[in-house]
């Protein structure tokens, strides 16, 4: 007789979605808020979690953010429904993307390093 066990790390999307404006890119965007954990599983079938991690992601830039375990263990259990999103903090350096810069006139958005805005010419 054999056993087949092992430990593995997962990631799920719980069910919260929310609109809010970007901090990072200054687009409307989705935070969803996402688990990531280790588990253990006998015969691929997992028993038990441990050592969870809660993050919020945003969907227009891909930034993503720490919960604190209490915030997210309440989303998970549905106890939540939002996020204050000044709660939320983005680390908006550390991205792939350029940061968008929008004009406050017009709305036009660049992600040059423009000082006065081309569509209408105001400064950024």
């Amino acid at each position: 007789m054999f056993l087949i066990f092992g430990i593995s790390q997962g990631e799920k999307q719980l069910n919260f979605n929310q609109n809010v404006l970007c901090q990072c890119c200054g687009q409307f965007g989705l935070v969803s808020v996402w688990v990531r954990y280790s588990y253990f599983m006998l015969f691929f079938i997992p028993l038990f979690k441990w050592d969870k991690h809660y993050y919020a992601k945003m969907s227009c830039c891909g930034n993503a953010c720490a919960l604190s375990p209490e915030l997210g263990h309440s989303v998970e259990t549905g106890k939540v429904t939002f996020i204050n999103p000044d709660d939320l903090c983005f680390n908006c350096y550390h991205t792939n993307n350029p940061p968008v810069r929008r004009c406050a006139n017009c709305g036009y958005t660049t992600d040059e390093d423009f000082q006065f805005c081309p569509k209408c010419g105001k400064p950024f």
